[in-house]
């Protein structure tokens, strides 16, 4: 028997009815997700003052991964400009990196951040520390031209989504430990954490069609971890297995009340804050996964995104993100 769960926000609701849902992924329904078109990065563009650029980098087995740059288009510019690093969602196994790619040019046109997104390799073609460390290959190149990207290397957020959010927080562990390059803030947004997929709010969502459900969760992590299991999984991969949180840059974290992910994205803001870290948490009550991405026209949306704003607006001042991470 599904436990009770969280209602969802009367607006989005009324809007989610419209959108057909699945309860599960299989290999079929997957390829089929695959082939549906995306927005075109154009029309995201078109209305915008943005110079984009096209480059590819290795990855540890030489394999390439395609990073798209968007600056502004601003030649005047003295200043060197903060840097958001996008990582998409999708599950671990769909997507590219133009997926939710609207909401990081937000900050392009509020901060005249440089925004440069990474097409990781997808699983189950790419499977364990593959996905986090193309992300790291990226994250490498990007400090390593920063001067000729016009970029304050001392004000690089990474920032994610879903599967992108668990692969920045892995990213960002990763980073720590390794010593380079120095990140100065996190913004996990629904990030995809914890392989176990064992919390109270992995079981009120299950058994169902949703969004993003339990049993879809578990598709996802399989596809990823393949026969790995228990203290084979690295917490770069499973970033919730991580026994240590401490030393991490400011950390942003939000999380819908009606959805799968909700406790283990608490838990990880609690476990930052138990390091004696800094981290802002959010639950939109009434949000399902990804809410925002799928209907920002959404009042529960539009404050969201304009809270995630908000608090970038204050890690990317002058000297506030060396501040929180002290």
């Amino acid at each position: 028997m599904t436990p009770a769960r969280p209602d969802l926000d009367p607006e989005l609701r009324e809007l989610l009815a419209d959108m057909p849902l699945m309860s599960q992924l299989n290999p079929e329904v997957l390829a089929q997700l695959r082939r549906l078109p995306s927005i075109p990065v154009d029309t995201l563009l078109a209305d915008r003052q943005v110079d984009r650029c096209e480059v590819t980098v290795p990855a540890a087995d030489g394999a390439p991964i395609p990073l798209s740059v968007f600056s502004p288009a601003d030649a005047a510019r003295t200043t060197a400009a903060p840097c958001v690093y996008w990582i998409h969602g999708g599950g671990m196994v769909m997507g590219d990196r133009f997926s939710q790619i609207d909401i990081p040019l937000e900050w392009l046109d509020r901060f005249g951040a440089v925004v440069v997104s990474v097409e990781y390799r997808l699983a189950p073609e790419a499977t364990g520390t593959a996905l986090v460390d193309d992300c790291y290959r990226g994250l490498l190149w990007i400090a390593e031209h920063s001067a000729e990207l016009g970029i304050d290397p001392a004000r690089i957020v990474v920032a994610g989504a879903s599967a992108g959010g668990g692969l920045a927080a892995g990213l960002t562990l990763l980073a720590r430990d390794r010593g380079t390059p120095p990140i100065a803030a996190q913004m996990l947004i629904c990030p995809m954490l914890d392989h176990r997929n064992v919390s109270t709010s992995s079981r009120q969502f299950s058994g169902g069609p949703g969004v993003w459900t339990r049993e879809m969760n578990e598709f996802g992590w399989h596809s990823v971890l393949g026969d790995l299991t228990g203290d084979e999984v690295p917490p770069y991969v499973s970033p919730a297995l991580a026994d240590d949180l401490s030393g991490l840059p400011t950390t942003y974290v939000d999380t819908g009340s009606a959805e799968v992910f909700r406790d283990e994205d608490a838990d990880y803001a609690t476990r930052i804050w138990a390091a004696g870290g800094q981290a802002e948490l959010h639950v939109w009550a009434g949000g399902f996964h990804g809410f925002d991405a799928l209907y920002p026209q959404a009042r529960i949306s539009a404050t969201a995104r304009r809270t995630r704003t908000d608090w970038l607006a204050r890690v990317l001042s002058p000297g506030s993100a060396a501040e929180f991470t002290r």
